[in-house]
């Protein structure tokens, strides 16, 4: 019998529990913490730039060949695509769930290569991007001038250039963009008249500017083979890439034979401007630019969070005078405010079952001993989940406060059979605790194997709801067995050394106890009448089977609850094609009505791009409206 060794040497069977705790405590400090498991399917995203192109010429010069090529790759799913107006071009590409994102991610990006060469040249010189990130924002942040020192230009390309790539080197980030008119770019405007008189085309002019706007290597002077009498070498520097519009200007576009020279600032104008005026961005009601960080698939979501946070406070330090940020987005508030409602449950829970296994036995010793084995096999479980690459979520912790009542029933049936030896035997602790286990040890193993029968094959269950409830039969799995653990091997230790010979109960406990046992010789005779009647018991049965299956039908059914999130998400679509200045004209709409409504705290809009086509559209925005916190917004 394994549960004498342990009576005999407790303190054994204590070091092992104290084991299993700090097994379980430096797994709880190392585990992920998100809202649910990762049960999204690994997401792989192709984007790629055909400035001046509409929609359908981009469909088919960029989106054929990369779909072509990228179609059929290993674990893919499906695959969806959009082509915007605006010249861009974004590819989705869905795998299976379980599928590794970085062996995704680099099996897409081989077959991307295969298209390069059916691009146009100037989708490959701005480059392919493969990305592999989590499809929904982490956090979102509004940046603006207050003093209006800085342009909405100036500061999408401020972010872009000092901050995009400082954040996404943050363990976790799956990627850091902006939104908003885009860096800064040299833009040539062009007179179409002048260009016809002097039968000049737009490429002549595209050609001179690649042709001067270089950084050459010119070479050096006095190196081998020279005249052996050289004494000095010199690697010659020449001016490379230009800098303001005025050099830009003066490019030559074509030199006559009598040493005509035409520039381009003959033939248009150059300014610095941004590179893409796609969108537009207001925060609270003024320009500015959001900057968006994903997470990275797997990656701890508060602390992905926090790191950010913590980054950005850094690098404000060192921020242009009159740039101004703060959050307007951030998913964990909610997996914060959740799972601490879930611990205050959990805490709970915990006193309810205590208080009512001290009623029941009418003994704080006996009491004290399933008290101490319900934290050992919670937190031996915490053990598992890290073992297993689990994390913890909603899914786990609700797990957990079922299981804080099903893990102290092995401990009970312990104590409560040591103490009836004791009292109807005259057994000392130590005896009745052998004996005690001779007889309980049987029903503890095949109590365990029959509630595992009903969680293991939740495990097996395929696709997304097998994800999602996997980590749920996991938990409760684990606790049980480290609970039947605990049962064989601490409780019966505890029961030799601190339980004494039970004595008569008084006061409250002694009438609850009287009551107790009128109840139980109630329902005994219950049993028996209704031993003897089958019939009643099988149309007792049907009609409860028959109540479930109306009442499953009845109730609202979801994969996931709808709750409440703390933001909204409007997504606007007006006709098509509207111009993006319409578009914003409506987005100021939209954010004085947002902002005069009781309960929203900051609204931060994007004209021009599309949440639901999950691209810039010109006819497209959308607006994140943060509301109050929760106790702020009851009743």
């Amino acid at each position: 019998m394994i549960s004498g060794f342990f009576i005999v040497r407790p303190r054994f069977a204590m070091v092992l529990a104290i084991i299993l705790c700090l097994l379980g405590a430096l797994s709880l400090f190392n585990l992920p913490v998100s809202q649910y498991p990762d049960i999204s399917p690994p997401t792989i995203t192709v984007s790629a730039s055909y400035p001046g192109a509409n929609a359908e010429v981009i469909a088919d010069v960029v989106g054929n060949p990369l779909e072509s090529a990228i179609n059929g790759v290993d674990d893919m799913v499906y695959m969806s695509s959009n082509s915007s107006s605006a010249g861009n071009y974004a590819l989705t590409v869905t795998f299976a769930v379980g599928t590794d994102p970085d062996q995704a991610q680099i099996n897409v990006q081989n077959r991307a290569q295969l298209a390069m060469a059916q691009l146009p040249t100037a989708v490959s010189q701005q480059g392919v991007t493969v990305r592999a990130s989590s499809p929904s924002f982490l956090v979102a942040y509004g940046f603006s001038s207050p003093d209006g020192s800085m342009s909405e230009l100036a500061i999408a390309n401020y972010l872009t250039l000092n901050l995009t790539d400082r954040l996404a080197r943050v363990p976790g980030v799956g990627d850091a963009s902006v939104m908003g008119a885009s860096r800064y770019s040299m833009r040539v405007w062009m007179d179409p008249q002048r260009m016809t008189a002097l039968d000049i085309t737009p490429d002549d002019v595209a050609a001179a500017i690649r042709a001067q706007n270089v950084q050459a290597s010119i070479g050096r002077v006095g190196a081998p083979p020279s005249d052996s009498q050289v004494q000095v070498q010199y690697t010659l520097t020449a001016q490379g890439r230009l800098q303001d519009a005025q050099a830009f200007g003066d490019i030559v576009v074509r030199a006559g034979e009598a040493g005509a020279l035409v520039r381009v600032r003959d033939i248009g104008r150059v300014e610095l401007g941004a590179q893409s005026y796609d969108s537009s961005v207001r925060t609270n009601g003024s320009p500015g630019a959001m900057l968006v960080v994903n997470q990275a698939p797997g990656a701890n979501a508060l602390g992905v969070a926090d790191a950010v946070a913590q980054e950005l406070k850094s690098a404000a330090e060192s921020f242009p005078p009159g740039l101004s940020y703060e959050p307007v987005y951030d998913s964990t508030l909610f997996v914060r405010a959740s799972v601490e409602e879930i611990l205050v449950t959990l805490a709970m829970t915990f006193a309810v079952v205590v208080f009512i296994t001290f009623i029941f036995l009418g003994d704080w010793r006996a009491t004290l001993i399933p008290a101490l084995a319900i934290p050992v096999s919670l937190l031996a479980t915490f053990a598992a989940l890290f073992v297993a690459g689990f994390s913890i979520n909603l899914i786990t912790l609700l797990a957990l406060i079922l299981a804080t009542g099903l893990v102290v029933d092995d401990a009970i049936l312990v104590v409560e059979n040591v103490q009836r030896l004791m009292a109807e035997e005259g057994l000392d602790a130590a005896s009745a605790s052998r004996k005690a286990m001779t007889q309980v040890t049987g029903p503890i193993v095949a109590t365990t194997l029959v509630l595992l029968a009903v969680f293991v094959p939740t495990m097996l269950l395929p696709g997304i709801n097998g994800e999602l409830y996997r980590q749920f039969a996991v938990t409760m799995s684990a606790s049980l067995i480290f609970s039947s653990l605990t049962a064989l091997t601490l409780s019966p230790a505890l029961c030799a050394l601190i339980l004494r010979k039970p004595t008569e109960m008084k006061g409250a406990l002694a009438w609850f106890a009287r009551a107790l046992e009128k109840a139980s010789a109630g329902y005994v005779r219950g049993v028996k009448w209704l031993v003897h009647r089958t019939g009643l018991v099988l149309v007792i049965l049907a009609g409860t089977i028959v109540a479930v299956a109306v009442l499953f039908r009845m109730v609202p059914g979801a994969f996931l609850p709808s709750e409440d999130q703390g933001f909204l998400f409007v997504d606007m679509q007006l006709p098509h094609a509207s111009a993006l200045s319409r578009t914003q004209e409506a987005m100021q709409q939209v954010e004085a009505i947002l902002r005069d409504t009781e309960g929203v705290a900051k609204v931060i809009s994007i004209a021009g791009f599309s949440l639901l086509q999950n691209g810039a559209v010109p006819n497209g925005g959308f607006v994140i409206a943060t509301l109050d916190p929760w106790d702020q917004r009851r009743g």
